[in-house]
């Protein structure tokens, strides 16, 4: 037994070494200001992430391909970028006012513009946090890439196998492909990654796009092909950091740009002065939990309140959604799209203009003076520390004139891992600990587990490690936090920044009430322990919407004094 527990802390020790080399490495490569990621230069990353062997990234260290892993990564890079020979790390330089259009990959808010065919360039506003996310999900797809490579090269003169001929045959012809010609195409395929044909027909749509329904067979087709080429002596693929980029990066430039745009719009409607309460979640729980159930009770009559929230949550819900919106804006929201780069937009409520009779809060106490309500949408890692910090700082008026924000309390809900337990489950964080660095923090939070159970959910409460980032995290490093005196019960990203913010602001600056409140709640979007339980196997689907109501009506219980 003793045995087993020096193995597993030996390999948590190796994935902890990889993470902080990793972490060193990502920050050396970006002050040296460009690499070759298959080269020498890249070396050390590819070191690190095949030791380290993240969940996320299923079977990178093996010889077959990584299909889940790949479509996570895919979806959160730009389309095209597989096609690319340069990918350019940016500051936002104005590509917006260009002829160039704007690539969003579907699942991160984040601008790129193909410049030209070997040239992607890719828009960072939020901070080293989205550098990281790109870097290990370029690095991962880079050595997937070598993987085709070496099952399609027959030898070094360049002859390629007879899969890999018809692969390209099926690509080249560049037109949708009939069923027969698919599923041919498929064989082939799946002879090049090491995977069965149904495995790859299993997750072949799920890369379709629109303009592209075979876009599957075009990805693998053009990492093997720019692979080949790095073979055969061709440039090898590089990754720059624009000197703009280099310059800005850390000086908060979005983010107080983002905090100066909320705080003129609390002057412009005289909203400065009163109680602000901050809520960091998505931009319609806190809107429809306050108002849903009285706008759309006649079209969901008998229904459950959960059940409503689920109806509004469905991709066609556009309708009833709007409604609540329109509802909501005439009776106190105000909805503030972002314009500064950091892709946070942001809603304020100011209750004084709430009917509470026409909401779900009839015996809300407000007091005397109306509290206001900031709603902000979700940051992204170390820019949590970027928005917060500088929406706490004082408003300057003029260079003599400052007011300082009245902001009794900050609320933090959102998705995270979770280490004991399943999807859908809520935990409570006591402290939030910073992966690879000695800052912890411990707080007091105003919300407790007790609070939340009761409502067929499970609830954990205990520490919580912010991590470098989601896709880095492995089995051995996960347990040793869980299982160890640590006693951690989940991982996220952002927690320690927010905290690390909301501390500096209370304790040192004093530019904000010393005794804000806190709340800080999160459901499990995934369990990184459970083989077939993290990211990279999918969505919550609805599994999320009763957790994510639970905690919305809990803290604006909390806001509006009701017992």
């Amino acid at each position: 037994m003793k045995e087993i527990k020096n193995i597993v802390r030996s390999r948590a020790q190796e994935s902890s070494s990889a993470v902080e080399k990793l972490y060193i490495t990502m920050r050396h490569l970006f002050n040296r200001g460009f690499y070759k990621p298959m080269g020498v230069s890249g070396d050390t990353l590819r070191e690190a992430l095949l030791s380290l062997r993240p969940e996320i990234y299923g079977t990178i260290a093996e010889e077959k391909v990584e299909l889940n892993g790949l479509l996570y990564v895919i979806e959160r890079l730009p389309v095209g970028i597989e096609e690319c020979r340069f990918i350019n790390l940016t500051s936002d330089e104005g590509y917006s006012k260009s002829h160039f259009q704007a690539i969003v990959p579907p699942k991160r808010k984040r601008n790129c513009y193909r410049i030209d065919d070997e040239q992607m360039n890719v828009e960072i506003t939020r901070g080293r946090s989205d550098i990281y996310d790109i870097l290990t999900h370029l690095t991962f797809i880079f050595i997937e890439s070598h993987k085709i490579k070496n099952s399609v090269l027959i030898d070094e003169s360049g002859e390629v196998t007879r899969d890999w001929l018809k692969l390209e045959m099926a690509v080249v012809a560049n037109k949708k492909l009939n069923l027969i010609d698919k599923e041919k195409a498929i064989s082939h395929t799946a002879n090049i990654l090491g995977r069965t044909f149904a495995e790859v027909l299993d997750i072949y749509d799920a890369f379709a796009t629109t303009e592209k329904p075979d876009r599957f067979l075009h990805v693998i087709y053009w990492l093997g092909k720019l692979a080949l080429e790095e073979a055969m002596g061709s440039a090898k693929r590089t990754i720059t950091f624009s000197p703009i980029l280099r310059e800005r990066l850390g000086h908060h430039i979005h983010g107080e740009i983002w905090a100066t745009n909320i705080k003129e719009v609390l002057k412009e409607n005289e909203l400065l002065n009163r109680p602000i309460h901050i809520i960091s979640a998505n931009m319609h729980s806190v809107m429809n939990s306050l108002f849903a159930m009285h706008v759309l009770k006649a079209k969901f009559k008998d229904q459950s309140d959960f059940n409503i929230f689920e109806e509004l949550s469905k991709s066609g819900a556009h309708d009833v959604r709007n409604k609540v919106e329109e509802f909501a804006k005439l009776h106190g929201m105000i909805a503030l799209p972002d314009t500064s780069g950091t892709n946070i937009d942001v809603q304020i409520f100011d209750t004084a203009k709430i009917d509470w009779k026409k909401s779900a809060f009839p015996t809300a106490k407000t007091g005397e003076s109306a509290p206001v309500i900031i709603v902000m949408d979700y940051a992204f890692g170390e820019q949590a520390y970027e928005t917060i910090d500088e929406l706490l700082k004082p408003y300057k008026i003029s260079k003599d004139n400052k007011v300082l924000l009245n902001v009794e309390s900050v609320s933090i809900m959102g998705k995270a891992g979770i280490l004991e337990g399943g999807k859908g489950d809520i935990m409570i964080p006591s402290a939030h600990i910073n992966e690879g660095t000695g800052d912890n923090y411990p707080f007091e939070n105003e919300l407790t587990a007790a609070m939340l159970e009761g409502n067929d959910i499970p609830v954990y409460a205990g520490p919580m490690v912010t991590v470098l980032g989601t896709s880095l995290q492995n089995k051995d490093l996960l347990k040793f936090f869980h299982e160890s005196t640590w006693g951690v019960i989940g991982l996220e990203m952002e927690g320690a920044y927010y905290q690390k913010a909301i501390q500096s602001a209370s304790k040192i600056r004093k530019s904000i009430n010393p005794d804000v409140k806190v709340r800080y709640a999160y459901y499990a979007s995934d369990n990184p322990l459970e083989t077939g339980s993290t990211l990279a196997s999918g969505g919550l689907g609805t599994t999320g919407v009763k957790p994510t109501y639970l905690i919305t009506i809990k803290i604006l219980e909390q806001i509006f004094n009701i017992q």
